[in-house]
């Protein structure tokens, strides 16, 4: 079980393989401990192991069976009372299956949200702390999105109306594309997957920046300033 809603350990993806850290909260890792063993032995003890993983408080999804990757090998990381120690980190990978289970890009970006959040509270001296345990590889993994297909006709009508100026900042587009032509990115009003028509009285042209600020804030006043922009 893999709960990444509140546990101390860093379990990760890379690709296909699953690394995940081993039991003991505090002091290093003794890889005869627990379930430390039974997962070390487990290519010949007969136990089938199988991987779950939490990323919403009581929601388990099933990866499926999975086996020892490679050997088991140790790092360091906190424990629970942010002491440096070394533990056992058991490289795991489905068995029976192309490649795991995707999930939910929302869900991923959720905990990566939640896990900035959390450095942005820390001082200066416990960030430069956490960064000692960081792994130099960025963890990777495979989620699934959900993609609408746009009406060209209404983005190209949106992106003409602007005439070249932000439509929430009205500054002229930060830069030409390749085709000499200012660059604004198309934007709905009411995001389309919250229910928000893709028409042109829902369908603006804003500058990179703008439409950074819509996707992050989404503040009610500027929804509003971009309503009367297009109605004029």
């Amino acid at each position: 079980m893999s709960d990444h809603t509140r546990s101390l350990y860093e379990d990760r993806w890379i690709g296909n393989t699953f690394h995940y850290t081993g039991m003991g909260q505090r002091g290093d890792q003794d890889l005869n401990f627990m379930q430390n063993k039974t997962l070390a032995e487990s290519r010949h003890n007969g136990v089938d192991v199988h991987l779950f993983e939490v990323f919403e408080p009581g929601r388990y999804t099933y990866m499926g069976r999975v086996e020892l990757a490679g050997e088991p090998y140790q790092e360091r990381q906190p424990d629970a009372d942010g002491n440096p120690r070394q533990v056992w980190v058991f490289p795991l990978r489905v068995v029976d299956a192309a490649a795991p289970v995707a999930i939910p890009a929302e869900l991923i970006n959720k905990r990566q949200e939640e896990k900035e959040k959390q450095a942005r509270r820390l001082d200066e001296q416990e960030l430069r702390r956490r960064i000692q345990f960081s792994r130099p590889e960025a963890a990777s993994r495979k989620v699934t999105t959900t993609t609408y297909e746009r009406n060209p006709y209404v983005a190209e009508y949106a992106r003409r109306r602007a005439n070249g100026r932000c439509q929430l900042c009205h500054q002229p587009a930060p830069f030409l594309n390749p085709d000499g032509e200012p660059f604004l990115e198309v934007h709905h009003i009411v995001w389309l997957s919250r229910g928000g028509e893709d028409t042109i009285n829902n369908t603006v042209a804003l500058c990179p920046n703008c439409h950074r600020k819509m996707h992050i804030l989404d503040l009610a006043a500027d929804r509003e300033r971009l309503r009367r922009e297009i109605k004029g």
